[in-house]
């Protein structure tokens, strides 16, 4: 942005970021999957498709170094969260780094986030009343250059029931009986952008969404579509999603497929493959319903004339997630109860079908596998 006035009869176009959270290179339509992604893979043809980009490869690091420009340890977070005690890893964005958003504010546009931030330090999700929200070390949004923000601070919810949600300044303490968090973000995004648009201002919005990543909560219908596609297991979508991607060409020459991973086994192998296809159909109706939602921005962006002039760029913060949750690893960090009080099983607990919100589990390496075909890991 060299200008602070544009020439006259010239309109500063918007700029849409979606950023999906731990969803592999093969995870939508475009690239191969089944995974049902209309709205995503009309955006990618109406565009341009990156097929040899690169992130940073954890949620944290990629998050601030897209969001400063910099690599992340110029940015404050070389890292996770954890403060380690010197500039390049102390776990939150450094103030000798400016945002996009601090950019675009002096420009003049309208500057806007909905979802995940995760760039502020460490949190503990299970004792949100210690939480030091806005002080030197825990940097807010609205702190580091967005006029509005509704999210969470930290780097994953329960999609249901989130344990520490804000919006702009203030903590959210209730939640309707149909909250769900990927919906949630995008219906305030809009409602964002109708305020810009009314201010006659140009906008910037990062739509960070914590979809797919863990834990698997998805509405029932959006999992019911996806009963019985992944019985066939690991090894023949791995396949079907690589040959799809070639039959595309979707690389510039066609690529062949790296070993499955050498730590997973193969599907024949599997003793509970009826659970283990439970987890993924959870898993693409988290992406489905992602891309439903992107659907309804689209919708939104063209009833309020702004479609043509806005830049959409979609992206995602690293590959599948191989994370085992464990009852005694990742979840005993989130509360086991929901905030109206439902008692939630923790970890990936054998038989037990995933997606409603007294469960907390991930889809785990083998699935992960598949997300990012043709890539080993």
């Amino acid at each position: 942005m060299t200008s602070h006035n544009p020439e006259p009869g010239t309109t500063r176009p918007n700029v849409i970021l979606i950023l999906a959270d731990d969803m592999g290179f093969a995870d939508l339509g475009c690239t191969g999957s089944e995974i049902q992604t209309p709205n995503i893979d009309a955006l990618a043809r109406g565009g341009v498709m990156l097929s040899a980009m690169y992130n940073c490869a954890r949620c944290c690091p990629t998050r601030a170094s897209l969001l400063t420009g910099l690599y992340p340890h110029n940015a404050g977070v070389g890292h996770m969260g954890a403060n380690l005690g010197t500039p390049a890893y102390q776990g939150f964005l450094r103030n000798d780094s400016a945002t996009i958003a601090e950019h675009l504010r002096a420009s003049g546009y309208a500057t806007l986030m909905s979802g995940k931030w995760h760039v502020a330090g460490d949190f503990e999700p299970r004792s949100v009343d210690s939480w030091r929200i806005g002080d030197v070390e825990h940097p807010t949004p609205r702190q580091r250059g967005f006029d509005r923000f509704y999210g969470i601070m930290d780097g994953a919810t329960h999609f249901f029931s989130p344990h520490y949600m804000l919006e702009d300044d203030s903590r959210v303490e209730t939640f309707p009986d149909d909250f769900y968090f990927t919906d949630a973000i995008t219906h305030k995004a809009i409602g964002m952008i109708e305020g810009a648009v009314a201010e006659e201002k140009p906008f910037f919005l990062y739509l960070a969404h914590t979809a797919p990543h863990w834990p698997l909560h998805a509405h029932p219908g959006d999992i019911a579509k996806y009963d019985g596609v992944y019985s066939k297991g690991w090894d023949q979508i791995r396949t079907a999603r690589h040959e799809t991607m070639n039959g595309k060409g979707v690389f510039q020459r066609g690529w062949d497929i790296s070993p499955r991973d050498n730590t997973v086994h193969g599907w024949e192998q599997e003793k509970n493959q009826d659970w283990e296809a439970s987890k993924m159909a959870t898993y693409a109706a988290m992406v489905d319903r992602m891309d439903q939602s992107i659907g309804t921005l689209v919708a939104a962006l063209k009833r309020l004339g702004q479609f043509e002039n806005t830049l959409i760029l979609f992206l995602s913060d690293n590959g599948g997630c191989a994370e085992f949750m464990a009852e005694d690893g990742w979840a005993k960090f989130y509360p086991d109860r929901t905030h109206d009080g439902k008692q939630i099983t923790m970890g990936n607990v054998t038989g037990l079908r995933p997606g409603d919100a007294r469960t907390f589990q991930s889809y785990d390496k083998p699935w992960a596998n598949v997300s990012n075909a043709p890539f080993r890991l």
